[in-house]
């Protein structure tokens, strides 16, 4: 029962979330306010960016991707407010609750790490705040 209920959940929410760098850079923590709209995903995302490259000190970007079963892949392209203005491509897996997702990430030609997403209002949002207090 769990994986029809995985297969047919919204991701529509607000998540929760961190990636990492594979080169050991360290862990940045982001929000994603997402749309699910059977399976079309849009949605924005802020987080914190480099010292000095914006005044208000976030970074802003746009997502756009599909969630096909428990596979979600998005684009989420920096809107160049915050000097930042590239895509970078995430892949991973909803887990069987719905509310967690993890994978990886690339920048084409560029960095690669791995990435969670908790939803928002849940014990699992406590974990993951911990675990970017903790980074």
């Amino acid at each position: 029962m769990h994986g029809a209920r995985t297969s047919a959940a919204s991701l529509t929410g607000i998540w929760q979330g961190i990636y990492s760098y594979d080169d050991g850079r360290e862990d940045a923590p982001f929000v994603a306010t997402l749309l699910d709209l059977g399976g079309a995903i849009s949605g924005t995302t802020h987080e914190p960016c480099p010292i000095g490259a914006s005044s208000t000190g976030l970074a802003f970007a746009e997502i756009i991707g599909r969630r096909v079963g428990v596979t979600v892949a998005f684009s989420k392209t920096y809107d160049g407010t915050s000097g930042l203005d590239h895509t970078v491509l995430y892949e991973g897996a909803l887990s069987s609750d719905g509310d967690e997702i993890e994978g990886a990430w690339l920048i084409p030609g560029g960095s690669v790490g791995r990435f969670m997403m908790i939803r928002g209002g849940g014990r699992k949002e406590g974990a993951a705040l911990e675990m970017a207090a903790a980074a």
